[in-house]
C-alpha cells in the first residue's frame, strides 16, 4: 500500500485533539469521526492531518499550498454556517485539480433536497412516498392527493435534525403547526410526506462507476411502546440515554427473502446513479406492512466513526475500518483519474 499524504478537511470547530481522554469521553465527543478518521488513517502509515474550515476557504488554500497533499480526505458537512454551501468545497477542489473523497459537487446539491431528490427518482423508478413541500413565506395548503399519516420534516436537513414523534401528524391543523416549526425553528423549506409504518433499513453503498453495496442493516427497538411509531427521530439517533432506554439497535436485517434483498440492493444502486452519487453513500429505506420498498432519503459522505451504522456494515462486508479507509481514498484518487478520460 503506498503511503499517502492525507489533508482531513473539517469543521473547524471538530479539529479533535491529538489523544482523547478515554474512550467514553471520545464517544460523547462531537469531533468523534474526525478522531476516528485521523488516527485511523495515521495507523495505516498515511501522514494525516487535520484542516479546519469555517467561513473562509483562504485556510484550506493555504494548507493544501504549504503541505501538498496527494488527496483531502472531506468530512466538511457544512461551510459558512450551512450545508447549503457544502458542495462549493468540493467544487473548488475540483477547479483547483485536488483529489478528494466522497461525493462529487453535483450529486451533493441533487441529494441534499429531498423534494428535487425524490422528483429525480421518481422519474427514475425509484419508489419514494408521495409528498409535498412547503416553502416558507406560502401558504400551507395540503394537496388533496396527499393523505395523512404524514410525517413532516425539513426540505434539506438531514441526520434527523427536527425530527420527533410530533413529526407525524394526522390532521390539518397537526400538518400547519409541524410545518410552521420546521420553518420558524429550523429556517428551511418543510417536507411533509407519506408515513409509511413498518421496518426501517439503512444500505450503504461504495464507488464510482462500479458499485458494490453493503449488508442491508435494520433499526431496531427492544423497548418500544405499542403506540408509539419506530422511527429515527433525533433522540434515537444521537441520545445515548434514550437509546438504551428504548433499546435502540442497530445490525444485518433478518428474515428478507432473497428476492426482495435483491429488489432492495438494485434499487439503491438505481438510486445512486440517479442522483449522481459517488464515492459512498447510505440509503435510508422503509418496507410497508404489505412489502412495498420505499427509499426515504440517500445521505451522502454518511457518519464515518467506527461503531456506526456504516463503518459496521462494512466490517460485515469484510471490510474493516482500515480497509472502508483505504478504498474510501482509492475511489477519490480514481474518480479524479476518471474525470480526465
Amino acid at each position: 500500500m503506498k503511503t499517502l499524504r492525507v489533508a482531513v478537511l473539517m469543521h473547524e470547530a471538530l479539529v479533535p485533539p491529538e489523544k482523547a481522554e478515554s474512550e467514553a469521553a471520545k464517544t460523547a465527543a462531537p469531533w468523534r469521526t474526525e478522531y476516528d478518521v485521523l488516527t485511523s488513517l495515521r495507523a495505516m502509515g498515511h501522514e494525516a492531518w487535520p484542516v479546519g474550515a469555517g467561513d473562509d476557504l483562504e485556510p484550506v488554500r493555504r494548507a493544501l499550498d504549504e503541505r501538498r497533499p496527494d488527496i483531502v480526505f472531506n468530512l466538511l458537512e457544512e461551510f459558512r454556517g450551512s450545508r447549503t454551501y457544502a458542495p462549493y468545497v468540493p467544487a473548488y477542489l475540483d477547479l483547483i485539480g485536488q483529489p478528494y473523497t466522497g461525493c462529487n459537487p453535483r450529486g451533493m446539491i441533487l441529494s441534499h433536497s429531498k423534494a428535487l431528490a425524490n422528483r429525480i427518482l421518481r422519474s427514475h423508478r425509484v419508489r419514494v412516498p408521495d409528498f409535498a413541500l412547503f416553502e416558507r413565506d406560502r401558504r400551507i395548503r395540503r394537496p388533496r392527493r396527499l393523505s395523512f399519516p404524514l410525517l413532516v420534516k425539513s426540505a434539506t436537513e438531514h441526520g434527523s435534525v427536527g425530527i420527533s414523534q410530533a413529526s407525524i401528524v394526522r390532521d390539518d391543523e397537526q400538518l400547519r403547526q409541524r410545518v410552521e416549526m420546521v420553518h420558524a425553528q429550523l429556517g428551511t423549506d418543510a417536507v411533509a410526506e407519506q408515513y409509511i409504518e413498518g421496518r426501517e433499513f439503512y444500505v450503504g453503498v461504495l464507488g464510482n462507476r462500479r458499485l458494490e453495496t453493503l449488508p442491508v442493516w435494520e433499526l431496531t427497538f427492544e423497548n418500544l411502546p405499542d403506540n408509539v411509531p419506530n422511527i429515527a427521530t433525533a433522540r434515537v439517533k444521537w441520545d445515548a440515554q434514550y437509546q438504551k432506554s428504548r433499546g435502540v439497535t442497530t445490525g444485518e436485517a433478518r428474515d428478507l427473502s432473497e428476492p426482495q434483498r435483491v429488489h432492495l440492493l438494485r434499487m439503491c444502486k438505481r438510486a445512486y446513479r440517479a442522483l449522481d452519487q459517488s464515492g459512498y453513500a447510505r440509503m435510508d429505506l422503509r418496507q410497508s406492512a404489505e412489502g412495498d420498498m420505499y427509499l426515504l432519503e440517500c445521505n451522502h459522505n454518511p457518519q464515518l466513526a467506527l461503531g456506526e451504522d456504516f463503518a459496521d456494515s462494512a466490517h460485515a462486508a469484510g471490510l474493516p475500518y482500515a480497509k472502508l479507509l483505504q478504498r474510501i481514498l482509492n475511489l477519490g484518487l480514481r474518480q479524479r483519474a476518471q474525470a480526465h478520460e
